[in-house]
């Protein structure tokens, strides 16, 4: 199962495994077995679709090659030979000259899909420390990327032999109001927006004079306070005091956490937030480390120590854990509602029609993401609302 704590958490202008679709564009889905049929409806209200450009890159999972979907819908491998005359990679296809673009998702890839306004993105085939052709990714965060300037954003997926796993992603950036519709057992919608709801995150944001330096001029996107420490926009040393209190309060009193699976109770001994069960102690997190959800609060695949660290990242984000006691807090009233807290999360989130986002990596505890699955998928529908 995809979930964004699995997906680049600390992704720069690196190289990226992002994972991959393949396709065949007409104006109607083709059925292939193992494929998923997939269509890009443009609402936006502000750009048509001859302006508007969309790229499928990832990885195919049975072979862990990096790919790109060609626009002739063909599943291509990345190679070194599709950097152009100016160092970088065409891997763009066009929105259908009108109506709605339709293209067919195969089965056993994981990936992203990109959308730019404008302008096409630049992406690069490099080759990574084992000698194998890669792709860097665009990092809308980093002021000196070719494609800085570009309105873009993203959504994430894998599709196996399982289902379809799927995401709406703002761990990033926040750029272009997305909607992700996932039917099959069930018909899903996250992403959708408020009316209204972009100007209102941007406002929102910009009211907060800790956050305000994360707008890119223009209003082309927000970044993620993460990536606003990085590039030093945003202060390290945000969350310091908060962290100091939670330290304190829990070495005269114990914190309860529930996985779903088992109940551990936690407590502040000298430097380490020691839990029981077997949970591995946790040293004070620094702000980075509460916004990346990592460091201090990296989540292994144990099924013991990480769920923990999930839910006391979630609960640095959201800034319950000096008003709640037992963890993880499932009544969304009362995130963000103590300061120092993560008010970038909380204007997204406050502007979506059933309040779910991915404002941080694990922002999945308690159910709170924009993210669905299906394990019986037989349409999927990416929505550029309106501006």
């Amino acid at each position: 199962m995809l979930n964004r704590r699995s997906f680049l958490g600390r992704a720069s202008a690196a190289l990226v495994a992002a994972p991959l679709i393949s396709a065949a564009l007409s104006d109607r889905a083709f059925a292939a077995t193992g494929t998923l049929p997939m269509t890009i409806v443009n609402n936006s209200g502000s750009y048509a679709n001859g302006q508007i450009n969309f790229y499928v890159v990832g990885t195919d999972l049975g072979s862990g090659k990096q790919a790109y979907m060609a626009p002739d819908g063909t599943l291509t491998p990345v190679s070194l030979s599709l950097n152009g005359s100016d160092g970088f990679a065409d891997l763009s296809v066009p929105l259908a000259g009108s109506g709605n673009t339709n293209f067919s998702l195969p089965a056993n890839m994981s990936g992203r899909v990109y959308f730019s306004m404008g302008d096409k993105l630049k992406f690069k085939v490099v080759t990574d420390g084992n000698g194998n052709a890669a792709l860097q990714y665009p990092a809308g965060w980093v002021s000196g990327d070719p494609s800085y300037n570009v309105l873009h954003d993203f959504f994430e997926f894998t599709h196996n032999d399982s289902g379809m796993f799927c995401n709406s992603t703002m761990v990033d950036q926040f750029a272009i109001p997305l909607a992700v519709n996932l039917v099959g057992a069930q018909n899903q919608t996250v992403g959708q927006l408020k009316d209204g709801g972009r100007n209102a995150i941007f406002q929102a944001v910009a009211a907060q004079t800790d956050f305000s330096g994360l707008i890119v001029p223009n209003n082309l996107r927000i970044i993620a306070p993460g990536h606003g420490i990085d590039t030093g926009v945003f202060a390290a040393t945000y969350y310091d005091s908060y962290v100091d209190q939670v330290w304190s309060q829990y070495a005269s009193s114990t914190l309860t956490v529930n996985t779903g699976t088992a109940t551990y109770t936690g407590q502040v001994s000298g430097d380490q937030f020691t839990f029981s069960g077997g949970v591995a102690p946790f040293s004070k997190p620094k702000t980075l480390d509460i916004f990346y959800c990592n460091g201090a609060l990296a989540a292994p695949n144990d099924g013991v120590t990480g769920p923990v660290a999930a839910i006391l990242a979630a609960g640095f984000n959201r800034s319950t854990l000096l008003t709640q006691s037992t963890q993880p807090g499932t009544d969304a009233g009362t995130f963000y509602q103590n300061a120092p807290t993560n008010y970038y999360s909380k204007a997204i989130h406050d502007q979506m029609v059933d309040g779910k986002a991915y404002g941080f990596p694990f922002d999945d505890v308690a159910g709170f993401a924009s993210y669905v699955q299906d394990n019986a998928p037989t349409q999927c529908t990416l929505t550029l609302t309106a501006f």
